[in-house]
């Protein structure tokens, strides 16, 4: 059977000549906590003492955020890290954004959002929700999203080194081997596997040498 990574080991490969660039395309786990956990505690405090919203309100988006990055969270997967984009130019811009995950998928330092992708994407989203709903609804919403954002980032990482033997991480774990080890164009959700059942883009076979052995060390 083929394999679907060059290295399942922690290693990595060099993507850029520059070794500037080379070292802002890797990051530590905990980076993107230090970064979004602030932003967080920023629209949450806004969101009672500058807008003065009620605890339900705040409640009711905060959640609707998080359920708003599980839907991004699959269309970024799907439909822009597995883009197949045309030539010489496009094979190594999609090596980049999400290829280099897939050839080597326990690499540390490639396995979280780094700064340069996560403090654009974050802006984007924070204005899209201000100017559509207002500043203050767009606090606890843009909280909510920047918190399933980090529990995204948190649990993909967590999949791929650390094990447990709690039924959800087991699950999660399970669903994102079969799509790196077995089936690459299904399996989207990686901190949840909701809309791979809406999309019908969940797995058809469940077996896999490769993914077993990863599900083995739980």
């Amino acid at each position: 059977m083929p394999k679907n990574f060059v290295s399942n080991t922690d290693e990595t490969v060099n993507m850029f000549k520059n070794p500037i660039l080379e070292k802002f395309s890797r990051i530590h786990w905990s980076v993107p906590l230090y970064i979004f956990v602030p932003v967080i505690i920023f629209f949450m405090y806004r969101s009672f003492w500058v807008y003065h919203l009620t605890g339900l309100t705040v409640a009711g988006l905060f959640v609707a955020g998080i359920f708003a990055w599980t839907l991004a969270e699959y269309i970024l997967h799907r439909y822009l890290f597995h883009a197949h984009l045309p030539g010489k130019a496009g094979a190594r811009l999609s090596f980049m954004m999400h290829g280099v995950h897939h050839d080597y998928p326990k690499d540390s330092k490639r396995l979280v959002m780094v700064p340069v992708i996560s403090i654009p994407l974050a802006l984007f989203f924070y204005l899209l929700y201000r100017y559509s709903f207002g500043s203050a609804l767009a606090a606890p919403l843009f909280s909510g999203m920047v918190a399933g954002y980090l529990f995204y980032d948190m649990t993909h990482y967590a999949i791929h080194h650390y094990n447990t033997k709690n039924r959800y991480w087991h699950m999660l774990k399970q669903h994102h081997a079969l799509h790196h080890y077995s089936e690459s164009n299904r399996g989207f959700g990686v901190s949840s596997k909701l809309w791979d059942y809406i999309f019908f883009s969940n797995f058809r076979n469940t077996k896999n040498e490769d993914a077993e052995n990863e599900i083995a060390k739980l």
